[in-house]
């Protein structure tokens, strides 16, 4: 075993006495040390890093440099040559190890239960992890089969043993998936469950991941995401949910398990309000569509309608044109400004001759603005200002 990674021998030792045989500059303006030995663990398969302290400095970042096969912590602060006390932040550690030792057992629980492998993991302590299975979808009975599975084994404590093996002795253990190096291949086992060459940190029995959950899949390109909780994450969202469905229970005068009932009945009261509202918006359109024709100017055969108002919405001009575009010799113009930008709607009846496309660029061009549609009915804006807007459809041209 390389004494610079004793976090393989022990995971629990969280403080220790080494001595800085050397220290870097890096890149950046970064500082680091190398340390004669460590219980740091270095980011690698899938897992971050460990931060802590080294002496009066903090460590942010630890990596593996392969090329002098050696650890390096980068720090923030000032180190000296010689021995020194160090310290892992435990908590990040912890939340390491519940996650990485319950990606082995979900992946395990899934290849039992619906056939899937695993291919990559990313293990996050403050935020879901993730398993990558090759797969395009997975039932939710799978899901919650191996869900329950993964947990049951959690309830049972089961040890979660580390051992060094020889490739010779490969062949005797029912691996999950083969080993990424040739020798000195460390195997993380959960008691008779799951085996797999691991060079990560993990708890030392299951019961220590706490529980586990499931909480979103997502397809990436051909594989399958599964995205999971486990231990004091786990605890920190089932805490925060709870409060927020206590507190939505409480404005709403009721048990939070009685919340998903209450929650349907208001959406079908919503849903039904906004048909009603919908209903009274379209007869409310119909009428003002009714007195602005009965005000429409004459222009020879046509009857011109001008509107303008402020920050109306575009979809209610819309409906009010819906209702100009079947009066045969009405043409209607109706704008909206919003501070900024103008927007305009022009309607042609078919008894009108005219094109709407035509008539909505002509008004259109004196703000430098453009649109589209057909001959019936156009729509389009620009840019403009207040001063101009006043004065936006005091001339119209039919020709």
């Amino acid at each position: 075993m390389n004494s610079q990674l004793l976090y393989q021998q022990d995971p629990t030792i969280l403080e220790f006495e080494a001595e800085v045989v050397e220290l870097l500059s890096l890149p950046g303006e970064r500082r680091a040390a190398v340390l004669d030995r460590t219980y740091f663990y270095p980011t690698g398969g899938g897992q971050e890093h460990d931060t802590g302290e080294i002496g009066s400095a903090r460590v942010v970042d630890v990596f593996k440099d392969e090329q002098h096969d050696r650890l390096v912590h980068v720090v923030q602060g000032t180190l000296d040559l010689g021995p020194v006390k160090a310290r892992i932040d435990a908590e990040r550690r912890l939340r390491a190890m519940q996650h990485h030792t319950a990606q082995h057992l979900l992946t395990q629980c899934i290849l039992r239960q619906a056939g899937f492998e695993t291919v990559s993991a990313n293990i996050n302590g403050y935020s879901p992890s993730t398993l990558d299975i090759v797969a395009s979808e997975i039932s939710k009975v799978d899901l919650d089969q191996a869900e329950l599975m993964a947990n049951s084994i959690i309830y049972e404590d089961r040890p979660v043993k580390t051992y060094i093996v020889s490739p010779k002795e490969l062949s005797s253990i029912p691996l999950r998936r083969p080993p990424k190096v040739t020798e000195n291949i460390r195997i993380v086992e959960i008691d008779d469950f799951d085996y797999s060459p691991c060079g990560g940190t993990h708890v030392l029995r299951t019961g220590s991941i706490g529980l586990l959950k499931v909480v979103k899949t997502e397809r990436q390109n051909d594989k399958l995401r599964v995205h999971f909780i486990a231990g004091l994450q786990a605890m920190q969202v089932f805490d925060a949910m709870f409060d927020a469905l206590t507190g939505m229970a409480g404005q709403m005068s009721t048990g939070w398990q009685e919340l998903p009932e209450v929650v349907q009945k208001l959406f079908e009261q919503h849903s039904t309000a906004l048909k009603e509202l919908q209903a009274l918006r379209q007869a409310s359109v119909c009428y003002e569509a009714r007195e602005l024709a009965e005000q429409a100017e004459d222009r020879q055969a046509i009857r011109l309608v001008r509107a303008s108002y402020e920050a109306r919405p575009v979809a209610e001009l819309r409906l009010l044109a819906e209702q100009f575009k079947h009066l045969e010799h009405v043409v209607a113009y109706l704008s909206t400004f919003d501070g900024q930008k103008v927007s305009l709607v022009v309607t042609c009846g078919a008894g009108t001759g005219k094109d709407a496309r035509q008539l909505l660029n002509a008004q259109l061009s004196q703000i430098g603005g453009r649109g589209g549609g057909d001959a019936s009915l156009a729509q389009g804006g620009g840019i403009s200002n207040p001063n101009q807007y006043q004065t936006f459809l005091q001339n119209v041209d039919l020709d």
